[in-house]
């Protein structure tokens, strides 16, 4: 009987860490982050109800950005391989100043989903998707 009851216990065991590692493959959204540090990209997002879409090219260190006839270059660093910040080159107000924090949530075949904000306001920051155009 004892036994019989170690081997329940094995069964109910492996079933929960089975169940458990289930939930975590698909609560867990894998990130490949290295496919999109270079490349030309595209992107929308929605700001104060208004959808606004952007192109840029990006290699490790720099990113060109073409936006509403206007090219604008920036710095970019890599906090993690998921986390960069973003400083314009040559800014024009006081706002340009200001870095930007850009963090990688998810990617898959298409291109990345983003959540950006200005360094040291987390309480305003903003979701958008880029896709790899080339």
């Amino acid at each position: 009987m004892t036994n019989l009851l170690t081997h329940m216990r094995e069964i109910k065991h492996f079933f929960y860490f089975s169940l458990l590692s289930f939930y975590l493959s698909c609560s867990i959204p894998e990130k490949n982050c290295n496919l999109y540090k270079n490349g030309t990209f595209e992107f929308t997002t929605e700001i104060n109800n208004e959808i606004i879409t952007s192109k840029f090219t990006r290699n490790d260190s720099v990113e060109i950005e073409y936006f509403q006839n206007k090219i604008d270059t920036s710095y970019v660093r890599w906090v993690s391989d998921c986390e960069f910040i973003l400083t314009k080159k040559n800014p024009q107000s006081i706002n340009d100043k200001k870095a930007i924090s850009m963090k990688i949530l998810s990617t898959d075949d298409e291109g990345y989903t983003f959540e950006f904000s200005i360094v040291g306001n987390n309480n305003s920051s903003f979701r958008g998707k880029a896709f790899k155009i080339n």
